[in-house]
């Protein structure tokens, strides 16, 4: 199985929608090992990371109010991903898992901006 990052609203009830994700984007969020081994990893807790690391005991959400400080942390992962890497033992090689790394963090960075712009959140599940 894969995670899947999503961009969801609430509705005046409270109902949660999740919205389509536009042609040319990708909800692909790592493989569901990932949880653990890489968003849930010493490495990426190391970054200060606070959203990403629940992933390893339950789905993520962040709601509307802190898309804003999620972006944040997304950037502090892009901007040391090297450190993330070096932090994780590959399956395959360090430039593959660094392609797929960098990749699935752009899926993710994508969904966080289009929470943004929405007004919505961001569920990773």
């Amino acid at each position: 199985m894969s995670l899947s990052v999503d961009v969801f609203l609430v509705d005046e009830d409270g109902a949660v929608r999740l919205l389509d994700v536009p042609e040319g984007c990708s909800d692909l969020a790592g493989f569901e090992q990932w949880r653990t081994t890489v968003w849930g990893s010493e490495a990426v807790r190391s970054l200060g990371a606070r959203f990403l690391p629940v992933l390893a005991d339950e789905d993520l959400r962040v709601d509307a109010g802190r898309v804003r400080a999620f972006r944040r942390e997304c950037a502090v992962l892009r901007e040391n991903l090297e450190e993330v890497l070096a932090g994780l033992r590959p399956l395959r090689t360090v430039d593959e898992l660094r392609d797929q790394l960098s990749a699935r963090l752009a899926n993710i960075e994508d969904a966080a901006r289009r929470a943004e712009e929405a007004g919505g959140g961001v569920l990773i599940w």
